[in-house]
């Protein structure tokens, strides 16, 4: 074989094999981007420029997760979130997941309710028709009841569950509104997870005539209209 034959054979075999190099790169490449569009990605929201100041990323995300995951009310029954499953909708600690309503301030009530009761009060209505009327052209309505730390831990999930629910049915008795089923928002907290602390005394609520403690605020529901583009 002569030196020129040589040469080709050699460089032929060269481009064959760096063309094989090069389909297996490319079909390697190929297989893991489509591995990677069938991940889901991870759950982030920003606060467009459009939103309310008040809609922060991670106010967002929990909106999403309460509205999709832990109810908007349906089939004429409420859905909602319990305490154990509201830890996990947060993904926070309380102190972090009270501190997202901070900007809710001047708009968010708290109503209060007598020790054990799951009975709305005078005051207590009227702050909630005057709270559900203010809507603002929002979308959403935030309806989260807790109880203080009296009593077992059962009994004050149920009592939490019953004051909310009792402010859906006064909604709902007042503003034959059609379309409560998609607005409003349901979480029942009982004495374990995101507990109000003093400086919520400062907050609009119904007994703001009244003295004010940890233990007052948390026989309570708190309301607000949230409007944040998810």
């Amino acid at each position: 074989m002569n030196t020129g034959r040589a040469h080709m054979i050699l460089m032929l075999v060269t481009l064959a094999a760096v063309g094989l190099s090069v389909s297996l790169w490319t079909r390697s490449a190929a297989g893991r981007l489509a591995e990677s569009r069938g991940k889901a990605a991870p759950e982030v929201a920003t606060a467009s420029a459009s939103d309310m100041n008040y809609c922060t990323g991670d106010l967002k995300v929990i909106l999403k997760r309460v509205l999709t995951s832990c109810g908007l009310v349906s089939g004429g029954s409420s859905r909602g979130c319990q305490p154990l499953q509201a830890r996990q909708v947060a993904s926070m600690s309380g102190g972090d997941f009270n501190a997202l309503f901070a900007p809710l301030s001047g708009r968010a009530a708290i109503l209060q309710f007598d020790r054990d009761s799951s009975d709305l009060d005078q005051s207590a209505v009227e702050l909630l028709e005057k709270s559900f009327a203010d809507r603002r052209g929002a979308s959403y309505f935030f309806v989260v009841s807790r109880a203080s730390p009296e009593g077992s831990v059962e009994h004050n999930r149920d009592l939490s569950h019953r004051r909310g629910s009792i402010v859906l049915d006064a909604i709902k008795a007042k503003f034959q509104d059609p379309d409560i089923d998609q607005e409003v928002g349901l979480l029942w907290l009982g004495e374990e997870f995101a507990q109000l602390d003093q400086q919520f005394c400062q907050w609009q609520r119904s007994r703001s005539s009244e003295p004010c403690n940890s233990a007052d605020l948390n026989r309570s529901s708190f309301i607000a209209w949230i409007d944040c583009r998810l």
